[in-house]
């Protein structure tokens, strides 16, 4: 479907509640494995396409389509989609890859969006060089955070392990430590960078969404659970189309996004959602090479200590991309 066709049938808007789209549109399909889908929940809002994607499934043929429940305890993306718990999900592709080399049953589909992680530092940081000997905080050693930060560390040069202190603690606690000065560093994903600019506490170093290299590889990425893509290969993909589709509208209609991610309460700051979904360049999954995301990170990863595989050997056991590269073919924008 051509782009201007897309925004055309979106435009129609009456058939979801987010976006119109003719039953049945798109290319001859082999029939669904199963009319069922289970996605799994994130509190990111920059995994809006996720949300999106819940309306589109139903034009994909899915006549269930579930999300998991965020107060089970493998709501996580990675965690629901490693357990057999959830399909197909957005999250982050730092964390995939180590989830990868612990041998979990994730396969990586497609890229998502670059960008949407800034940090932030005091007046003491003015680059990630600076942060030797310093305290940063995070909300959990492991979490998306502090994977993205680590590999950010080992790409200049310095050993997360041995030259930062992490401070671990809830987000809003450690907020509150950067703006009295108690830690030198966060790393924020949204809403928070937009709440941390809003409220003038500290400074960006890095924006990844405009900063080289990281603004060069996705930082989101859309992952499946390796048993349901060998059983369910059609629906796989038309769970990535679905996806893919998302992505464009996230792109395409910001503000209509923004105003939905509030009423379907992923967020409470639609200004924060419309300025985070109007920032990311999510047209980029047709650009950018998802594989190189992974090798890239998976080195960076290697380097920090934090897994052991190389990156041929995560790219083999864990990434998939027969589905992308069809859907590239049949989606020209």
């Amino acid at each position: 479907m051509r782009r201007r066709e897309f925004l055309r049938t979106a435009a129609l808007g009456g058939a979801t509640a987010i976006v119109g789209v003719r039953p049945g549109a798109g290319f001859a399909q082999p029939p669904l494995e199963t009319s069922r889908i289970r996605l799994s929940q994130s509190i990111a809002i920059c995994t809006a396409p996720q949300l999106v994607a819940g309306e589109l499934l139903k034009s994909e043929g899915f006549a269930d389509v579930q999300y998991q429940d965020r107060s089970r305890p493998t709501t996580g993306a990675l965690p629901a989609v490693a357990s057999g718990a959830a399909d197909i999900g957005i999250t982050f592709s730092g964390p995939t890859i180590i989830q990868i080399d612990r041998g979990d049953p994730v396969v990586v589909l497609s890229g998502v969006h670059p960008g949407c992680f800034e940090l932030f530092g005091t007046d003491r940081v003015r680059s990630l060089k600076d942060l030797k000997g310093k305290r940063i905080a995070v909300f959990g050693l492991g979490a998306s955070p502090h994977v993205f930060l680590s590999a950010m560390l080992a790409h200049v040069g310095l050993d997360p392990r041995k030259d930062v202190e992490w401070v671990t603690g809830p987000r809003a606690e450690s907020v509150e430590l950067l703006r009295e000065g108690k830690v030198d560093a966060y790393m924020g994903f949204p809403p928070e960078p937009q709440e941390l600019r809003a409220r003038k506490i500290g400074h960006v170093v890095v924006n990844s969404t405009t900063d080289r290299p990281w603004s060069q590889y996705f930082c989101c990425v859309v992952v499946a659970n390796r048993d349901f893509v060998r059983k369910h290969p059609v629906a796989t993909k038309r769970a990535l189309r679905a996806f893919a589709k998302a992505t464009d509208v996230c792109a395409l209609e910001p503000d209509r996004v923004a105003r939905s991610l509030v009423e379907k309460k992923w967020t409470d700051r639609e200004d924060y959602a419309r300025q985070t979904l109007r920032e990311l360049p999510y047209g980029r999954w047709r650009e950018f090479n998802p594989e190189d995301t992974i090798r890239f990170y998976a080195l960076r990863l290697h380097e920090a200590g934090m897994i052991k595989s190389s990156p041929q050997k995560i790219i083999a056991q864990g990434t998939d991309w027969r589905f992308l590269n069809e859907l590239k073919k049949e989606l020209k924008g």
